[in-house]
């Protein structure tokens, strides 16, 4: 069992902190939990400090792009124009054995967003800034003598806003969109399992799902159930340099209630997602990661990312 040092186990932690949104606003399905990948096996505190950058630029239907120009105004549907998303996530793990572990996750967003209401002609703006949903997450992977097994279980819990206004524009202070709110205001329960191993040769993979089951609606506002399922690969073999590649899919369903977009929520992703990891010493590690579309599929009309950066900062004690 491949077992890098503890800094190196932070940075997948990091990137599992993601806020567990719809993907029309999170738009990052990247893997961070290095529990789950079989990095961090050792008992211990560890710290995480990750920043994600994205641009929803690109409006879609379906499995293609929709080019805006050509839906006219008015239109009797809401035509997104852009959402500009930077979030900041802290993770706090410990482990006080090999076998269990325990997770605190607390995502902040810098959100821009532009949209054309249905009815208007001219665009709406709004800005959100502030604490997200945080999650707490458990773990016990002491099934097998190797600590290869693992199962995961915990909350979303509703410490979002979900009540932020546009600014600017003929929607001025009317409620943004829920699923675009810095929280859902729902308490979700999170369930997942993974695996990992060693290939030899330095190199080591894992494969991982999370279940996302919302426990029930708010303010006529329910998301819709989720899955996310990842698998990857890493090379151990470069010194302080660790390689690694993810595929990442999130599938998700409508929302649902009186407050919800339904006919403009709910998506299949799978993204692919190459990064690369530097052993700084000391319990310190810095990682990067690009995330890029191969497959998306949304309900109705949505705005998804290119593309997205995530660069963080690990520390283990």
């Amino acid at each position: 069992m491949i077992r890098p040092r503890p800094a190196l186990a932070l940075l997948a932690l990091l990137l599992t902190a993601a806020p567990a949104e719809a993907c029309g606003a999170c738009g990052c399905t990247l893997n961070g939990d290095w529990a789950s990948q079989g990095i961090a096996t050792r008992p211990g505190l560890r710290f995480d400090l990750r920043y994600d950058a994205f641009t929803q630029d690109q409006l879609r239907s379906g499995t293609g792009a929709v080019d805006p120009a050509s839906l006219p105004l008015p239109n009797e549907q809401e035509v997104q124009r852009s959402t500009a998303n930077r979030n900041l996530t802290l993770t706090l793990d410990w482990s006080p054995s090999a076998a269990w572990g325990l997770s605190l996750q607390a995502p902040a967003y810098w959100r821009n967003h532009e949209t054309v209401a249905a009815g208007d002609v001219d665009p709406s703006f709004s800005r959100s800034t502030g604490l997200g949903d945080v999650r707490l997450v458990g773990r016990y992977q002491g099934f097998l003598d190797d600590f290869s097994l693992g199962v995961q279980a915990g909350l979303k819990l509703p410490t979002g806003r979900y009540h932020d206004p546009f600014g600017s524009g003929p929607q001025a202070g009317e409620p943004v969109d829920r699923g675009l709110q810095p929280g859902t205001g729902t308490t979700d329960l999170l369930l997942g399992l993974y695996k990992f191993g060693d290939l030899g040769l330095a190199w080591g993979w894992f494969a991982q799902a999370l279940l996302q089951l919302p426990l029930a609606s708010r303010e006529g506002f329910r998301p819709g159930r989720a899955v996310n399922a990842n698998a990857g690969l890493r090379y151990g073999g470069l010194g302080p340099l660790t390689p690694q590649l993810q595929l990442n899919v999130r599938a998700e369903q409508r929302e649902s209630g009186a407050a919800a977009d339904v006919a403009n929520s709910g998506a299949t992703l799978v993204y692919l997602s190459p990064g690369l990891t530097a052993d700084l010493g000391r319990g310190v590690q810095a990682y990067a990661f690009v995330q890029v579309p191969v497959h998306q599929r949304v309900n109705g009309l949505q705005l998804e990312p290119r593309s997205s950066v995530s660069v963080g900062l690990h520390v283990a004690f």
